[in-house]
This record gives structure tokens, sequence and C-alpha cells, in this order.
């Protein structure tokens, strides 16, 4: 494992990516300290704190506990990931937009344009709502007035457009997945104080007597959970495929048997970070609104653990699903690929037959990992605070009022062990170890796993 470790310091190119890489998240972990003016930010953390099993928390996750300080860069890439999504359902919708984004690198490059456009719109909006919010939650402010909000927005929307440019800078400089490393940068620093939450439940003896058997309980069940993940990642459906054989000039070409995999989870974290992200909007805006007469039942309605938002939040993961794997994988395109080389799947016709054979097996498994990727995102808000069951209306309400507070006001703990982001560490990660051993491999070295790299008498994945 070392010397495939010392192998990429050995490779010149691959060794200024990591490194230009781990300079750009110094840069972001650098700007965490960063209060923005104006703001009391201890009692603003005292105020997290003693909220942390709500909305708040599950925010403040994606910002790397940046939000609870309020620093430069309390929005995180939220209003980034929110900018790609309106843009690409925009795509779906407007014939221009779609037209555009076929015209290669230009059209990718005026898309990124009015991408960042937007993340500066959407930032100023949410910043003003944050503004807004702290003056009229408490005493956050040093002196409230429009020259806090402006100041707030000005700093907070030129924080978010700064973290955008470190995301883009790394996935094109560096190993990629820029976004993607950002967050798994803000989680695993926040990994610590999860580690140190649970020490003091367990010296405090938080659940009595039966204090050690879930602590013990809760680490088998998160060991599972990273295995339960890892399986999920690595699984595909293989559709197996032949190639006929054809001369061309002296050479017999094809005759060979392979296969097109497609990934259960083709998605990965986004149609979870997509998701979250949409819920997040209304949230951060109205959060001032929070106690209004005509906005404040919405806005609780829509909060972490109530059951519209365990709706909501589960079907935008399966449209984020199906969405995502719509613009990565095109099955007509993939069946004529296939027929131009002389491939046909065994007991299927060539052309549109092979189309729709693809699109209803991805669509199958497609299902499948999202309904997998709801199962692991609710494990957080299980473990925080439970699924409130009895504020549904009238009578069924009253009918899961029995239910023990265990399932409707959960166990209180840290979510930091949860499956959200666990599943964002484990697949960024995963991706990431990719990258690295694709360069790696091209360079002729040994990557990191047994079955990657020049090994002589096994056939590569």
């Amino acid at each position: 494992m070392f010397d495939k470790l010392a192998n990429i310091f050995r490779i010149p190119d691959l060794r200024k990516r990591i490194l230009f890489t781990a300079a750009l998240l110094f840069v972001y972990r650098l700007g965490g300290h960063l209060p923005t003016p104006g703001v009391k930010w201890e009692q603003l953390e005292n105020f997290f704190n003693q909220n942390r099993g709500t909305f708040l928390g599950f925010v403040d996750l994606f910002s790397g506990g940046q939000l609870r300080r309020m620093t430069i860069f309390a929005l995180g890439i939220m209003p980034y990931i929110t900018a790609s999504i309106i843009l690409q359902l925009l795509t779906v919708v407007y014939e221009p937009l779609a037209k555009l984004q076929k015209e290669g690198e230009l059209g990718r490059k005026k898309i990124t344009q009015w991408t960042r456009y937007i993340t500066v719109i959407l930032s100023a909006v949410q910043s003003a709502g944050i503004a807004i919010g702290l003056q009229k939650g408490g005493d956050f402010v040093i002196n409230p007035g429009p020259g806090f909000i402006l100041m707030t927005m000005l700093t907070l929307t030129t924080g978010s457009a700064f973290i955008m440019w470190l995301g883009e800078q790394i996935t094109e400089r560096g190993v990629g997945n820029g976004m993607s490393l950002l967050i798994f940068a803000g989680i695993v620093v926040g990994l610590p104080r999860g580690v140190s939450d649970l020490i003091e439940k367990a010296k405090s003896a938080t659940w009595g007597p039966m204090t050690f058997p879930i602590m013990v309980i809760l680490v088998v069940f998160m060991i599972a959970v990273v295995g339960f993940i890892v399986y999920v990642e690595r699984s595909e459906r293989r559709i197996p495929v032949q190639y006929a054989k054809r001369v061309v000039g002296r050479k017999v070409m094809g005759g060979q048997s392979t296969h097109l995999p497609l990934r259960v989870n083709a998605g990965g974290v986004m149609p979870v970070i997509f998701a979250s992200s949409i819920l997040t909007l209304p949230q951060t805006v109205g959060y001032g609104l929070r106690n209004s007469r005509y906005f404040g039942d919405l806005i609780r309605w829509l909060g972490w653990g109530e059951p519209l938002y365990t709706v909501l939040y589960a079907v935008g993961i399966i449209f984020f699903a199906y969405f995502y794997v719509s613009i990565v994988f095109n099955p007509s395109e993939v069946a004529d690929n296939m027929r131009k080389y002389g491939g046909f799947i065994p007991g299927i016709r060539p052309g549109k037959r092979t189309a729709d054979f693809i699109n209803e097996v991805l669509t199958r498994i497609t299902l499948v990992g999202a309904l997998y990727l709801i199962v692991i995102s609710f494990i957080p808000e299980w473990l925080m605070v439970g699924i409130h069951l009895n504020h549904l209306w009238g009578p069924i309400g009253r009918f899961f009022e029995n239910l023990p507070t265990q399932i409707t006001n959960g166990l209180g703990v840290n979510f930091y062990f949860g499956g959200t982001s666990l599943l964002i560490v484990v697949g960024v990660a995963m991706d990431t170890v990719q990258q690295i051993e694709a360069q790696l491999i091209m360079r002729h070295y040994d990557g990191f796993t047994p079955r990657s790299g020049r090994i002589r008498g096994r056939r590569a994945w």
C-alpha cells in the first residue's frame, strides 16, 4: 500500500494536481474562520448547539460548521448546486437551452456562465434572508439596520462566489469532483466533534443503564452502514453484449463477448444533494418568517422531521435520481453506437428494441438505487429527531401519540454518524480514489485496489 501511495508522488502531473487540491481545500478551511462583520458569533454558536437536533444542524452539515459561526463561507456551495439544478431542469422544458447544451464545449461554457449568474442571485437572496432572520431571531447582531443587511449580503455573496471558483479550479486543475470535495472536507472536519459528542453522552450516561449497549449498537450500525454503502455503490447490472465478426482489410475483427455495466446508483450522492438543497432554500429564506401568521405554519411543516418534509424529501430523491441518470446516460445513443460497431444483446434486435431494453433495465435499477438513497438519507433523521407522526392532522396524529418517544422524537444522536454524511464521505472518497487510479493505470502504475493496474492473467474491470 505504501508503494502504491508513493507512486502518486512519482508522477509530476499527478503530484501537482493533488498538492493543488490540498492547497485549495486549505484555503477553503481557512475562510471558515473569518467571521461575518457585525455578528455576535459566540451567541449564534450557542444557539446552534441548543438546536443541534433540528433542521439548522442539518444545513450546518453541508457548510462544514461555518453557518454556526456565520463565517464568510456560511452559505457553502448550496447556491451553486441549486443554480445547477434550475438550469438542468430548464434544459428539459426550454428548447433553446437544450440546443445550446448540445453544441459541445461552447454551449457548456455558456451554460456554466449562466450558472454563475444564477448562483450570485440566489446567494444574495439567501444572505438577505439570513440577515433579516438574525435581526428578528434574537440578540445576534451588534448594530441592526439596513447597513448590516447590505454588509451581510455583500460578504456572504462574495464568499459563495469564491467557493464556486474554488470548486471549478479543483475540477479543472485538481483531482476532479471539486464541489463534492468541498462538501467532503466540511463533513470530515466535523467528525471529531461527533466523536466527542458520543463520548460525552457515554460519560454522562444520557440513556441511563442502556447507554453502553446503545453505544455499541451505534458503532456496529455505523460500520454496517459504511459496508452497505460500499456494496451498493460498487453494484452494477451487467448486460451481455456480443460483437459479430467482420473483415477489415486482411484482419478479422470482433467476435468477442463483453458486457454493458449499469450502476445501481448511477447518480451517486447528487440526488441527495439536489433534493436537500431544494428543501433548504425555503427554510433558509423563510427562517425569519417562522412566526408569521400567514407563512409560519408552512415553514413549520417543512421543518426537519415533519411528515411533509419527509415525503417531499423522498419524492425529490426519486425524481432527481431519474433526472440525473437521464442526463448522464442516453440509451438510444448507446444502442446506435453498439449497432455501428456490430454489437448486439443476445435475444434483442439491434436499434430501437435494444434502446428500449436498456431503458427498461435502467429504469428498474434506478428505482432500487433511489430507494437505497432514501433509506440511507433518513437514518440521521431517525437518530436525531425521529419522525413527527404525532404532528399529523386530527385523529391520525392522536393515533401516533402512543408511539415510543424514540420514534417520534429520536435519540438525539449526532448526525455525523448518520447516513447522509457517510454516503457523501464514502461516495466522494471512492470517486476520488477511482480518478487517481485511472491516472496511475494510464501511466503504467498499479492502482490501490487489487483488481486494478497491470495484473497478469486477470481481466481488468
